[in-house]
């Protein structure tokens, strides 16, 4: 079967970390960059079957990017340690073990084991501007043999290189081919929240988390992540933002809009009862802080006011 390799190297990043160079985290250029290349591949139909990344913040990060811009999740990117450091004959060997029955293979990784690998199975190849050969979040594609096994010197054939900064700024909306152009990744704009709640004494409390700038009260609401459905989405925020773990019902108790990104964000609100709360010293985002009132208590704090009617709903349905 025709193969294609899809070779990525990580996206702009930090110079340095004060963890060390594992932990260097990619700039929000780099973020951008990423996902542009993804919705390359997703317009050009391109998505590849099986993506493998080095597990260092800058390049696991930019693997996630892009894929999530294609449609695909978190759990389609497999790390492996071996990608981080790697020499040409270490990354020969992960290609050797990519499942054979995977017709595209994306690699995303660094410099200098990705452009050595490059020249092994390329011979010569072009350059850039400079002399540079893989630069920051750009993207080359070669055709392959029909194996990822054994690949020899001069096996794969260089189809072209893509650069970020050749590509539009703006992403289409809806993807991948909508007219309307906006700031982010069309799956920015569909969202969903739970209300996270408990019984307590025959009555029922809500629990309310201070923002990320703890300027007002929220609940938990995130990015509806692509590889998961809306509510599994709603409680992996639950269990970042408000380190509460629980049962997300499936009825949604509503939705509201807001602008944000130039653009206008639908979420979904659902009901979660909470089965646990997550230690403090083990909850993720503890700097928010965290709160049990009641659902009036949370009607006046709450600054989202659309939640209003929904805690209403709320108190009818499990009250």
């Amino acid at each position: 079967m025709p193969r294609e390799l899809l070779i990525l190297r990580h996206g702009k990043s930090e110079k340095t970390a004060p963890a060390g160079d594992f932990h260097r985290p990619i700039k929000d250029r780099g973020k951008r960059s990423a996902q542009r290349i993804g919705t390359w591949l997703m317009r050009q139909d391109l998505v590849p079957d099986h993506v493998v990344s080095s597990p260092a913040v800058r390049a696991l990060e930019t693997a996630r990017k892009a894929c999530k811009a294609m449609g695909l999740g978190n759990d389609d990117v497999a790390a492996d340690r071996a990608l981080y450091g790697a020499s040409r004959e270490q990354l020969l060997q992960v290609l050797g073990a990519c499942p054979e029955g995977a017709g595209r293979v994306m690699l995303v990784g660094h410099n200098p084991g990705l452009k050595d690998l490059l020249r092994y199975l390329c011979g010569t190849i072009p350059t850039l501007e400079g002399g540079k050969l893989l630069p920051s979040a750009t993207l080359v594609r070669l055709a392959m043999p029909d194996s990822w096994r054994n690949l020899g010197a001069g096996c794969a054939r260089w189809m072209d290189r893509t650069r970020p900064k050749t590509l539009p700024e703006k992403f289409p909306f809806p993807a991948p081919h909508g007219e309307e152009q906006r700031d982010r990744p069309a799956y920015y704009y569909s969202q969903s929240s739970v209300i996270p709640f408990r019984r307590t004494g025959g009555a029922i409390e809500v629990l309310v988390i201070s923002s990320s700038k703890k300027k007002h009260f929220v609940v938990p609401k995130g990015i509806h992540t692509p590889g998961l459905t809306a509510e599994a989405s709603a409680a992996e925020e639950a269990r970042e933002e408000a380190g509460v773990v629980g049962d997300v019902l499936e009825e949604s108790l509503g939705e509201y809009v807001y602008e944000k990104w130039g653009a206008t964000c639908t979420v979904i609100v659902y009901p979660m009862r909470v089965r646990r709360v997550i230690p403090e010293d083990e909850w993720e985002e503890r700097h928010r802080g965290r709160e049990w009132v009641t659902p009036a208590e949370a009607q006046a704090r709450l600054k989202q006011q659309a939640l209003v009617p929904m805690l209403r709903e709320l108190v009818r349905r499990y009250g």
